[in-house]
Formats: C-alpha cells, sequence, structure tokens
C-alpha cells in the first residue's frame, strides 16, 4: 500500500516533520545551487560529508555530485571544498 504524503507547501505553518529529506524533494527551496568543476575535483568527498540534507552523491568514479531535487542551496559543500572545484550558481 502506498502512503500519500504531504508535501512540505502542505504542511501547517510552524509543523515539524521528522520525515527523512528523502521523502520531500526540498530542492526548490534556495535559489543557488552547487557547481563542481571536476578537472579540479580532488575527490576528497568533503562536500559529501559535510552536506547537512545528503544532497551529495558519491559516484562511482568517485567523484561527487549534486541532487538538485535536495539542494537547499546552502552553500557548506561549497565552503569546504579545499580545492575551491565549486561555486554557487543561480537556479534558472
Amino acid at each position: 500500500m502506498t502512503e500519500d504524503k504531504p508535501g512540505w507547501r502542505e504542511m501547517p505553518e510552524g509543523a515539524i516533520s521528522y520525515k527523512c529529506t528523502l521523502d520531500y524533494e526540498t530542492g526548490d527551496w534556495g535559489v543557488e545551487y552547487p557547481e563542481i568543476d571536476y578537472e579540479r575535483c580532488s575527490k576528497c568527498m568533503l562536500c559529501h560529508f559535510y552536506c547537512p540534507e545528503g544532497a551529495v552523491r558519491v559516484r562511482s568514479d568517485g567523484y561527487t555530485e549534486i541532487d538538485r531535487r535536495y539542494c537547499k542551496g546552502c552553500g557548506i559543500c561549497v565552503e569546504e571544498c579545499p580545492v575551491k572545484c565549486m561555486k554557487m550558481v543561480r537556479k534558472v
């Protein structure tokens, strides 16, 4: 049986959700998202470890990628990148 889940917009004001972010696509909350320059990326995966939403996934080749369905655009991954291969760009 499939459970119908209300979206975050349908929750009452002040509601607290204990559901995993994966249950709700929150990627449209922000106005920017991180972009990775793979030529400069050292595959350290710090962006993955610091992401509070789990929106930075590790690919099979060792590089990371941003799952824009869940990225809220906080920029923590960009700030923590030691080789500065990431930058925030405006969502279109």
